[in-house]
């Protein structure tokens, strides 16, 4: 644990010099020094980095807009639209000192953030590590050491105790699949998902997918795999994805030759725990995943 948590340190270190550079690169705006870090205006714009500004204390300004629950205390803010498509003529009017987004959204928005001369930060959610390395590099950030060294220990704690249930036991080898209406992609353990198998001491079949989130490939290359069981998901349209799914498995033959499928154990995950974005619903993710990878106890 400790050497664990020495690497999350390293993170969060490396994310503070990497959030600092994730600014406005106009040269008259480079610099950092005119930027509020006791009070600074801030914006939220996905539900999984308003939940962790809320849990380190920190006022908003402005969030995103949401099917789902907002933190009470930012549920009356100004609207800056949806997660992958904020507004940004809304995001300017609030003069933010820093936009806050998931760094899989990065590369297309950092340069909106920069064409309206906002500094922005990307908080890396995808996995649960990566978390709460952004939430120590917030911490500092913001003054909010002690709030962060909370949620740290919080999980350490949680990790502990959940560690020692799978203690000896074989590390099932995992197909993770995700899934939008009319098609679905492999899952890594560079994906949410696919970290939080990893987390669970499974073995993803695919593993780290050379870097990459998700990865493209056929039933044919999926079966050689020869996984132990099959874990579907979805990224969007949740009821739609598991009916699509269940008439993929039942249609395509190919399907009846896996032995995770000869097994019973295909499992369609719940999408209110595995989405795109680590969040603090980690903890009830991986209670779920534990019958699945290792049968009920």
């Amino acid at each position: 644990m400790k050497a664990k948590r020495l690497l999350a340190l390293v993170l969060a270190a490396a994310m503070v010099f990497a959030l600092a550079g994730c600014v406005d690169q106009h040269p008259d705006t480079q610099e950092d020094t005119n930027a509020d870090t006791e009070n600074p205006r801030l914006v939220a714009t996905s539900p999984a980095v308003a939940q962790i500004c809320n849990r380190l204390e920190l006022d908003l300004v402005g969030v995103c807009q949401t099917s789902g629950t907002l933190p009470e205390r930012y549920q009356d803010l100004p609207k800056v639209g949806l997660a992958m498509n904020p507004d940004l003529e809304i995001l300017k009017s609030l003069e933010p000192d820093y936009i806050l987004s998931p760094n899989s959204l990065e590369s297309d928005l950092q340069p909106k953030y920069a064409s309206i001369g906002v500094k922005s930060l990307f908080l890396n959610l995808k996995s649960v590590d990566g978390m709460y390395a952004a939430i120590e590099g917030l911490g500092k950030k913001f003054h909010r050491e002690q709030q962060a060294q909370a949620m740290l220990d919080e999980f350490d704690a949680f990790m502990a105790e959940y560690r020692t249930k799978n203690a000896g036991k074989d590390s099932p080898r995992v197909l993770v699949l995700m899934g939008l209406p009319g098609s679905y992609i492999v899952a890594t353990d560079n994906s949410y998902v696919g970290s939080l198998v990893k987390l669970a001491g499974g073995t993803n079949v695919y593993g780290d997918g050379g870097g990459q989130e998700f990865l493209t490939a056929n039933t044919e290359d999926m079966q050689q795999k020869d996984p132990d069981i099959i874990l579907r998901a979805a990224h969007a349209l949740p009821d739609k994805v598991k009916q699509m799914f269940a008439e993929e498995f039942s249609t395509n033959d190919v399907w009846k030759h896996f032995r995770a499928v000869q097994d019973g154990r295909v499992y369609d995950l719940d999408s209110s725990l595995f989405n795109m974005s680590a969040n603090f619903s980690y903890s009830e993710a991986l209670q779920a995943l534990q019958p699945m990878l290792y049968g009920e106890d």
